[in-house]
């Protein structure tokens, strides 16, 4: 078994809360990833901009320099990737990969510089929004400045909305800006991944009518099988298996079963039900991991790392083939990553 998710928020909290990438008390640390068989870790530079101080940009690179010093101190064991081709040196040489990320495309403050200055350190992925309206576009799920982070989960009303909107009055219904545009089209240029969990459904269709080649949503599940407007609808879902694309299969509770749950059966039910669904409606081709370890609760069927031989199990138990697990859980990931990057 081999295993790449596409997204955890490990770094941030190594920042915040202190503790070593090797062995942590978090969700996620490398003694674990290398007994569980993991070949790559996406890990997320996570920058709330309604809490860092004195600025996003700076807020960013301090966590580059623990996501730099964290791999040099475990350079024997994990090696940072910036195409395709390195994940198989890196594999072929029996070392880990990680890929770095950044989730708040609001970091770059609209700038295009500051778009090429990440990819220049090696970010290869990039969430557009994340809670926050920002320059780029509006989120699935817009909060105002200050709120805490779990304030919000997402769940439709009646009306389908979530009522959250930001000074402005405007809402989910929008998508990018012009700058958010030209983002996209110079992520694709660059080799850059665009990444489209926590952006709005307008911010979607105008991801896939500015791209031609794969995009992602790194932890998003279905909206129809959990009415978060965090999780895709059907459509989109299709559209990202029409462009080669890839979705993370989330653990969070609250994406998983409508109004979340801590029963493990409940929880491993809802996985199960989001893993059909998914590869029913996109494909075999269109599912992956995308944990958001370190960045949700601790969800008790899947509490760490160590975990994820259980999930291939239930899957497996629950009818998935090997070679559709193969794909789940590393192949249809690093298709992707052959095709984009």
């Amino acid at each position: 078994m081999k295993i790449i998710d596409m997204h955890c928020d490990t770094i941030s909290e190594l920042a915040d809360r202190g503790g070593e990438l090797w062995k942590n008390s978090g969700h996620l640390d490398l003694k674990r990833m290398q007994e569980s068989g993991y070949l790559l870790q996406n890990f997320a530079l996570f920058v709330d901009i309604g809490k860092c101080t004195p600025t996003p940009w700076e807020r960013v690179c301090a966590l580059y320099e623990v996501y730099r010093t964290e791999l040099e101190k475990n350079k024997n064991r994990i090696v940072p990737v910036l195409c395709y081709e390195d994940i198989l040196k890196n594999e072929a040489c029996g070392k880990l990969s990680a890929l770095l990320t950044v989730e708040e495309g609001a970091v770059c403050g609209g700038s295009l510089e500051r778009l090429r200055e990440l990819y220049d350190m090696g970010v290869r992925m990039l969430t557009l929004t994340w809670n926050y309206r920002n320059e780029l576009g509006w989120p699935a799920t817009h909060r105002c400045l200050g709120q805490n982070r779990g304030d919000v989960d997402g769940r439709l009303t009646e009306k389908g909305e979530t009522g959250i909107r930001g000074s402005d009055g405007r809402d989910a219904a929008c998508g990018l800006t012009e700058t958010g545009r030209d983002f996209v089209t110079e992520m694709e240029r660059l080799g850059m991944i665009p990444d489209v969990s926590h952006l709005s459904d307008a911010g979607f269709d105008d991801v896939w009518e500015c791209t031609k080649k794969p995009f992602v949503a790194s932890h998003s599940n279905a909206r129809a099988v959990c009415p978060s407007l965090r999780n895709l609808t059907d459509d989109r879902v299709r559209r990202l298996a029409e462009r080669g694309g890839c979705m993370g299969l989330n653990y969070y509770d609250k994406f998983l079963v409508d109004g979340g749950s801590k029963d493990p059966e409940v929880l491993w039910e809802a996985m199960i039900r989001q893993a059909r669904h998914i590869t029913d409606v996109g494909g075999m081709e269109i599912l992956g991991l995308g944990s958001d370890f370190d960045g949700i609760p601790t969800n008790p069927a899947l509490p760490g790392a160590e975990a994820l031989p259980v999930l291939w199990d239930r899957l497996k138990t629950a009818g998935f083939t090997e070679n559709q697990l193969d794909g789940i859980f590393w192949g249809n990931v690093i298709r992707v990553y052959r095709d984009a990057l």
